[in-house]
């Protein structure tokens, strides 16, 4: 694992001018963990890694189906399940599994995976991405977005919410015993709204609580993210 976690810190030096250079254009990081996975703590140890890096926006879900082998995830939510497999379906897939990264909503990668995963790193929507800000006063989020390009229609808003990081004891299951600590676990995943890019975007949203929030525009299918800007 320490050799995964030195290789994915170099590759993914490179991308840190990458990121600069493009501004304010942000990766989307989606991980798909469960606490009740022996193949996962790798996967998590990198992701931690990768989300900690300037210009990456790391999230992390965790399923439910792994929770009948003893140990009940928990940070599972059955939602974040149906997100996975709704990649999946859209993909052409049968089966889920975890650990998986999706990276922008487009490229799925195996979580422990170190250089496929830096490969992936460039921002969402390229050159053409929409131009996408946040403002959050106490309790409310703003958020305005304008484009060049139109988008598919059916386009959805999103707004993510996540803690940015716990430790949990493993009480049973197949890492009975261990002590893990998580990175940017997401608590709620919702869409607000749809956008076609057609006239510029103006949203007020709720935003209760000090955790850090996510706004994420993105293809229906659920397909690839457009944009991406997160309110701490």
């Amino acid at each position: 694992m320490r050799q995964t976690i030195i290789a994915a810190a170099a590759a993914l030096s490179a991308f840190a001018g990458v990121a600069e250079a493009e501004g304010k254009r942000v990766t989307v990081v989606e991980l798909y963990t469960s606490q009740g996975c022996s193949s996962c703590p790798p996967a998590d140890a990198l992701f931690s890694e990768v989300a900690a890096r300037d210009g990456v926006i790391g999230l992390a879900l965790h399923v439910d189906y792994w929770d009948y082998i003893g140990w009940a995830d928990t940070f599972a939510d059955p939602t974040f399940t149906k997100r996975q497999k709704a990649y999946a379906v859209a993909a052409g897939e049968r089966m889920v599994y975890t650990p998986q990264i999706i990276v922008n909503g487009a490229t799925s990668i195996v979580g422990t995976d170190a250089s496929a995963l830096a490969s992936a790193l460039v921002p969402a929507g390229g050159a053409s991405a929409p131009d996408l800000k946040l403002s959050r006063s106490g309790n409310r989020l703003k958020v305005s977005a304008t484009t060049s390009a139109p988008l598919p229609k059916g386009s959805f808003v999103q707004l993510v919410r996540y803690i940015p990081a716990a430790s949990v004891t493993i009480e049973r299951g197949e890492n009975a015993g261990r002590r893990l600590t998580y990175t940017n676990i997401v608590t709620s995943w919702k869409r607000v709204g749809e956008w076609d890019g057609s006239k510029p975007l103006s949203l007020t949203l709720d935003a209760p609580g000090d955790q850090p929030a996510v706004v994420i525009i993105q293809s229906p299918g659920p397909g690839a993210i457009f944009v991406a800007a997160v309110a701490e």
